[in-house]
């Protein structure tokens, strides 16, 4: 089969698109025929080897222990091990795995669900990730109900237009920021107030919020602070725009500490991959509540530019390699 293989850490040009074997489901998998792979921040971290203590989780020292990219994933079940039970073959299921830009892939069964009905194969592939962790982000972290006022800092990226929608599913009334290029997406994905960052500073609107989703990772704790309610909560979704040690994590990992002598709560969410909040994700996917933003779609060669494209940071919601 064909695959997006990488030896060595670096930049796309790593990125190869070679023939390799045939992979077989072990325990608890599913062997997937791949039509459609979301390009997340994480392909690029994995790519990269930054930030450094990435290498230290397990993903590799010197190279990557997976070579071939991808984690978001789309298809049709193509075989089962003996042991699966929620799945047979031809199903079409949408999840997580670890290197779906290929033609097929095997994925865990509790990191699998089946595919919301009214998407394509490519909205699909760009949700897992991304739309689970908006989910996460809003209703466990944040715990947003009806009639909190919410900002969502990078809201039109990939976390971020899932959470704008989530918020309002979920009775909010939200304030996304992001750059001139992505106003019109956040307002098209139901914000009730859009700010650009590049003409307006919203901590100088006098306007406070309940809860704060930051996805860009590059504002002041002081800032956030000072639009947040007294009682409010601040969710650092994952860490970008640090260094190459730790990649802006550290905000993500001593933000509980300053809760401690604060009022406000601060939360570094880390999210957990679970066919649960994939079917929690379905159902309002499918009552029309949520709709992945797809910017632009790839061929399977073209997976290096997708994943250069998507850190550049001017994408209107996901991008998608098509398979």
């Amino acid at each position: 089969m064909k695959a997006i293989v990488q030896d060595v850490y670096g930049n796309a040009d790593v990125l190869q698109l070679r023939d390799i074997p045939l992979p077989l489901p072990g325990d608890g998998e599913v062997l997937i025929r791949v039509r459609a792979a979301g390009v997340d921040q994480g392909v690029w971290h994995l790519m990269t080897g930054r930030p450094y203590l990435l290498r230290l989780f397990g993903f590799g020292l010197k190279k990557p222990k997976i070579p071939v990219r991808g984690r978001e994933v789309a298809g049709v079940v193509e075989a089962v091990d003996a042991g699966v039970t929620r799945f047979q073959l031809g199903d079409e299921v949408f999840g997580t795995c670890e290197g779906s830009f290929a033609e097929f892939v095997c994925a865990r069964e509790d990191c699998v669900a089946t595919k919301p009905a009214n998407l394509t194969f490519e909205e699909a592939a760009v949700a897992p990730i991304s739309g689970v962790t908006a989910l996460q982000a809003v209703r466990d972290a944040g715990q947003v109900t009806t009639g909190r006022k919410v900002l969502i800092i990078g809201a039109g990226g990939g976390v971020g237009s899932f959470a704008v929608q989530v918020a309002k599913a979920f009775g909010a009334e939200v304030t996304g920021v992001c750059s001139t290029g992505k106003v019109e997406l956040v307002r098209s994905l139901g914000a009730d107030h859009v700010i650009d960052y590049t003409r307006d500073d919203f901590s100088r609107t006098g306007m406070r919020y309940d809860v704060i989703l930051d996805t860009a990772g590059n504002r002041p704790l002081a800032v956030l602070r000072r639009v947040l309610t007294p009682r409010g909560t601040l969710v650092i979704v994952g860490g970008e725009g640090g260094g190459n040690l730790t990649g802006g994590f550290e905000r993500s990992m001593g933000a509980p500490l300053v809760s401690l002598f604060s009022g406000q709560k601060f939360k570094g969410l880390v999210s957990t991959e679970n066919y649960r909040d994939l079917e929690a994700l379905t159902m309002l996917i499918e009552a029309g509540s949520v709709k992945p933003a797809v910017d632009k779609v790839y061929a399977l060669v073209e997976a290096p530019a997708a994943v250069e494209y998507m850190h550049e940071g001017r994408v209107r919601g996901k991008v998608v390699v098509s398979i």
